[in-house]
């Protein structure tokens, strides 16, 4: 009986106030509560334009009317005189976390609510009264809190109902009278019902965020997946022609491995079956020479003379005269072509590669980041450059490192190149620029364009086909001793700025910038582009004068 009692105490007990149902109302989810319970509930906790049930939580568009539930009252009452209790369970009493019940004189139960008139906490039993008295009335009651004392002015032990809005705080009526005199104030329920539309509308904006945001990681949870299967089909595609192009070569390789011993063996079967006669033919001569000393030993002259006409006529050897030695390796007019083979595929192979490299680059679904704003923030995306000797003007002497070049008088002894400068004093970087990256140039006696271009600017031909600056193909900034221009498409610009002997040069490839900062003690911008960039980039150096020279700043 005692345990089907407790079963039942459970059952019936209110979830709001942990005790039993005291005129029990069931909402439209099937819960019952004490109708005063349910009622401040929603009243004070739930203030959602739609109401909650506090156990599953279900919600309802319209305040459901709550009217007593006769028959669970009347099964309240029945365990009652059965003699049931609502004695509180342990977890009713008050912990060090809790708010206890000011008015409770032994063990202090949990406080059910605060009273903001009366500035104390009350548990189910003692909260009571507030209920039951006209007194009570007019009290506010709210969520139990250890803060009440927070509502009492420190200067006048007054409840706090005044905010002033020329101090932004509460006071209370006796401040108002005093220090407070002449300020903008309202009451607190004024102010709070005016900071209550601010949060709603708050919140508004942060529930709208939320949409927003969680759309946005729905469209990169998609863009993810689209990157993962992009790359994957993309590997997979990619893996298939360079094993294609790995077996073409691997033929060719075969092809010509087959091919030289092939012609090795044909070779070295003529040159065997000429040995083989050559040998037969000095073996004739060597028979025939001894048939001439043995007629030179004959003692009888006339003997000597019949015999003589036989014996002693030679005919001309008929392989003598087609045999050349070559004073070089058979072959090596193969390996030549060999090379020459590899050396071209080798450019393939690195052109094309800039541009597979780029187009990998380029694959970008967040925005591009800003530009940096400090030379620490640049030196983030340094970048070590070197110039190629194979586009150095002849003119050009570039140092061991080939970091630095300086215009010479002497013409420099560069093998041919298609890719060499023969027009004008310049020199493209053997690196090609994608995505982000920084560099510096040094020029101390001035007299240079610091430039990038795509590589497929002209060599030679007239002055806006090849010149740095004069063409769509470059962007040139010219340092000229006491001032700045730059050059795009032929067309100059005049550029303000302090003239220090340091360039620096900021790509985002990417977003289209292009920016020329002068480096001293602090970073100056002289010149940003804004554009599109169609192919990848390689920095560049142009000299006017003799003895004029410019290193690509290599940074630590």
């Amino acid at each position: 009986m005692e345990q089907g009692a407790e079963l039942n105490q459970e059952s019936i007990s209110c979830s709001i106030c942990l005790d039993l149902l005291k005129d029990p109302a069931t909402i439209p989810c099937g819960h019952s509560y004490c109708l005063r319970c349910i009622k401040t509930y929603w009243d004070e906790v739930d203030q959602e334009k739609t109401h909650s049930c506090p156990q599953c939580g279900q919600t309802f568009e319209r305040r459901p009317d709550l009217k007593k539930n006769i028959t669970l009252a009347a099964l309240v009452e029945d365990l009652k005189r059965d003699g049931l209790q609502a004695a509180p369970a342990d977890h009713c009493y008050a912990g060090p976390e809790d708010v206890s019940c000011d008015v409770c004189s032994e063990r202090k139960l949990k406080a059910v609510k605060s009273c903001l008139v009366c500035l104390a906490s009350y548990c189910e039993k003692h909260l009571q009264l507030h209920f039951e008295s006209a007194a009570f009335e007019k009290h506010k009651l709210v969520e139990p809190s250890k803060k009440l004392q927070e509502n009492i002015c420190p200067l006048h032990d007054e409840v706090m109902k005044i905010f002033c809005h020329t101090d932004q705080k509460l006071i209370c009526y006796l401040c108002l009278m005093d220090e407070h005199q002449g300020h903008e104030t309202v009451s607190a329920a004024a102010e709070r019902a005016e900071k209550q539309k601010e949060l709603e509308a708050s919140r508004q904006q942060i529930q709208q965020r939320i949409q927003d945001q969680e759309k946005d990681v729905k469209l990169l949870q998609e863009e993810v997946e689209a990157i993962n299967v992009s790359a994957d089909q993309t590997v997979e595609d990619s893996e298939e022609i360079f094993t294609r192009l790995i077996r073409l070569v691997q033929k060719r390789r075969s092809e010509v491995k087959q091919q030289i011993r092939s012609q090795q063996e044909t070779e070295v079967s003529r040159v065997l079956e000429l040995q083989e006669k050559l040998e037969q033919e000095i073996t004739e001569l060597k028979r025939k020479d001894a048939e001439l000393e043995q007629l030179s030993h004959t003692e009888d002259h006339n003997q000597f003379l019949h015999n003589y006409q036989s014996v002693s006529a030679l005919g001309e050897s008929p392989h003598s005269s087609i045999i050349k030695v070559h004073p070089r390796r058979y072959f090596e007019d193969v390996t030549a072509a060999v090379e020459e083979l590899r050396d071209k595929l080798q450019d393939v192979l690195r052109d094309t590669w800039t541009n597979i490299s780029l187009r990998v680059s380029e694959v970008d679904v967040l925005l591009p980041e800003p530009e940096p704003k400090s030379r620490d923030g640049f030196l983030n995306y340094f970048k070590e450059i070197t110039l190629d000797p194979n586009t150095a003007h002849r003119h050009l002497l570039l140092s061991g490192d080939n970091t630095k070049a300086t215009y010479m008088k002497e013409q420099q002894s560069y093998p041919d190149h298609p890719h060499r400068f023969t027009a004008w004093h310049q020199v493209l970087s053997r690196e090609s620029l994608s995505g982000r990256c920084y560099w510096e140039v040094e020029s101390k006696r001035g007299g240079v364009r610091v430039a990038v271009a795509y590589m497929n600017i002209k060599r030679a031909g007239r002055l806006n086909e090849c010149l740095f600056g004069c063409n769509d193909r470059s962007w040139a900034l010219c340092c000229d001793r006491n001032n700045y221009t730059f050059w795009h498409n032929n067309v100059k610009t005049p550029v303000s700025g302090f003239c220090s002997s340091r360039v620096g040069v900021y790509l985002d490839h990417r977003a289209g910038v292009l920016s020329f900062y002068s480096v001293s003690g602090t970073m100056t911008l002289l010149h940003r582009v804004q554009t599109t960039f169609t192919q990848p980039l390689h920095a560049g150096l142009l000299f006017y004068s003799d003895g004029d020279t410019a290193e690509l700043v290599a940074l630590n």
